[in-house]
């Protein structure tokens, strides 16, 4: 009820100021009333600035059971004095007044939730009728127009839905909130006659709180409840999927019987009956119940308590403590494990969370360093060809007479070589947003690897004589289904790297061999090779390595797009190198089926 009056107070002050509101716009802002309306218009002003302050006096006086009334009341005379207001004004065509119906849908919203929302533009439509209806009749042209009708009552249903499911929400999460306000209530007072037990609880809980490292939380954490609820064994246990993985353990085997780390099976075990929200207290273990049993019983350990790790009513895990003597856990122990349950579980979820939030804003930071590293790389691969080809072109269009027939020919062959240079690059642009956003289509037909590599050295050795480029090329390799054009790209790119990281006489190794129905391509070179630990990142978008003697020129996008392209034929690209080795890059492709089937 609070909530209720809180809202009341609130449209009753907005109301008050929409009187004002009114009077500006009838008195000093809207100009060439017909005859009749500017007086209708004070008429309606002066009626809701009376009617808002009485509805302003209830809001805050009226008596809780009238709320309910009053704020209907108001509903209605406020969504019949926007549609008085909008009618009034509908001589001036395209005037906006009647767009203020807005308010009585968010405030239907606000009051009734979604059935509010819904049902206040249904009734305004009617009033959308007539305004439209009114307007054509007494100021027309142009005629009545639907659409006049329909779109507003569109946009006011779209407007209804939406804040009436946030309203609807809001109130939903509040009750769940009173829900847990009222169980910690209960909680709290079931305790409060155990005010020096409560105390070690909160040690226990601010130990968890300590660090959001796990083995530093949880050390300081079973210290505490080592005083609490004395133990000679206790272990944490969280669930993964269908595994129990033990994240901390003290006390007798701690390191031999479920050490932290350790992951086991589920099934079968008192964590599976203890995921049903149920504190287990076991009196006598050498009753052997589920596999773990024996384990505990040849420590000396007869009794244990085991409770939940709770997030709301979700059991994440468990919490146990054992004892060596049989049945030695008594009611309040009990309901104070069940306690300290909760406690790891919101610490374990507060670990997590942050855990996961750290690795997003490293990944983020990375992947902002690349995006900057790539801008810049682009900025500066795309500036050097541009300021080519302008200077080329430039000096052929004013020394064009005087330059002789060879010169010619030389700055029209700079101009073509920076021009597939830049058509290059961003062609690798275009190929990785594609590949991003999956659309890049492929052709698949048969290839003959055969040929296709013979034709890639062939280009690579013609467009330049300092490294030269040798295949090997087994006899009768398989054809395989691909996209020829994709194909010959990945091993275009492949071999011009292993060019472009090659000293000048140094040779270049392509090598075809079919193994066990895959046909594996291998490019090596002499080069000075890829630290181990960035062999990783030369295969991510904008990944460069930082290799002796420095990075060539380059966007970081080839050997992306080339193991996306290998892995859409269902095959990889695979680097093998050490710093001063060279490299070798394996294409590896499945003879076979279409992938795309």
């Amino acid at each position: 009820m609070t909530n209720r009056r809180a809202v009341e107070q609130w449209i009753a002050s907005v109301r008050v100021v929409g009187v004002v509101f009114a009077m500006l716009e009838v008195g000093l802002i809207s100009k060439g009333f017909p005859a009749g309306y500017q007086t209708a218009a004070w008429t309606l002003t002066g009626i809701f600035a009376v009617i808002a302050v009485a509805f302003f006096l209830l809001a805050r006086r009226a008596g809780d059971d009238l709320l309910p009334v009053v704020g209907f009341g108001a509903l209605i005379f406020d969504a019949a004095v926007i549609g008085a207001y909008a009618t009034i004004f509908s001589y001036e065509y395209g005037n906006q007044t009647r767009w203020a119906t807005i308010f009585a849908v968010v405030e239907a919203a606000l009051r009734y939730g979604l059935r509010g929302g819904v049902a206040m533009p249904v009734l305004l439509s009617g009033f959308f009728a007539f305004n439209e209806w009114w307007r054509a009749r007494q100021f027309g042209p142009p005629r009545f127009l639907w659409e006049r009708v329909t779109f507003p009552s569109g946009v006011l249903l779209l407007t209804g839905l939406i804040v009436g499911w946030l309203v609807s929400r809001l109130d939903f999460e509040a009750r769940q909130g009173g829900e847990r306000a009222s169980e910690a209530e209960r909680l709290r007072d079931a305790l409060g006659r155990r005010v020096d037990v409560l105390e070690a609880a909160n040690r226990c809980a601010r130990a968890l709180g300590s660090s959001l490292e796990i083995e530093q939380a949880f050390g300081a954490f079973i210290r505490e409840v080592r005083g609490l609820v004395p133990f000679e064994r206790t272990a944490i246990v969280l669930v993964e999927g269908d595994a129990a993985r033990t994240i901390a353990s003290a006390g007798r085997g701690a390191t031999k019987v479920f050490p932290p780390g350790s992951a086991g099976p589920l099934r079968g075990t008192v964590l599976d009956r203890v995921l049903g929200g149920e504190v287990v207290v076991r009196r006598e273990l050498a009753e052997i119940e589920y596999p773990e049993d024996q384990l505990l019983v040849d420590l000396g350990l007869h009794s244990e308590l085991v409770a939940p790790l709770l997030i709301g009513a979700r059991p994440i895990g468990m919490i146990s403590l054992s004892r060596v003597d049989a049945d030695a856990f008594s009611a309040e122990e009990a309901e104070l494990v069940s306690l300290l349950g909760r406690l790891v579980a919101t610490a374990v979820q507060n670990m997590r969370a942050y855990e996961a939030e750290r690795h997003t804003v490293e990944e983020l930071r990375r992947l902002s360093a690349l995006r900057a590293d790539f801008v810049s790389l682009v900025s500066h691969e795309l500036r050097s060809p541009m300021a080519a080809v302008i200077g080329a072109a430039r000096t052929l269009q004013a020394r064009w007479r005087t330059l002789t027939p060879e010169q010619r020919e030389a700055f029209l062959a700079l101009i073509a070589d920076e021009t597939n240079r830049l058509a290059a690059l961003v062609g690798d642009v275009l190929d990785t947003s594609r590949i991003e956003a999956g659309t890049f289509s492929y052709i698949f037909t048969e290839v003959d690897l055969t040929r296709l590599v013979e034709d890639a050295v062939a280009t690579a050795s013609v467009g330049q004589d300092e490294v030269r480029v040798r295949a090997t090329i087994a006899d009768r390799v398989p054809r395989v289904r691909g996209d020829r054009e994709r194909l010959r790209q990945v091993l275009t790119n492949l071999i011009d790297n292993a060019i472009k990281y090659s000293l000048a006489g140094d040779e270049v190794e392509v090598n075809v061999q079919p193994e066990n129905g895959i046909v594996r391509i291998t490019v090596t070179d002499r080069g000075p090779g890829i630290p181990y630990d960035q062999q990783r990142l030369i295969f991510e978008k904008f990944g460069r390595a930082n290799v002796p003697g420095g990075s060539k020129p380059g966007t970081g996008l080839g050997l992306f797009i080339a193991r996306s392209f290998a892995e859409a034929h269902g095959g990889t690209v695979e680097v093998h190198s050490a710093p001063g080795e060279g490299a070798k890059f394996t294409l590896s492709l499945p003879v076979g089926s279409d992938p795309a089937l």
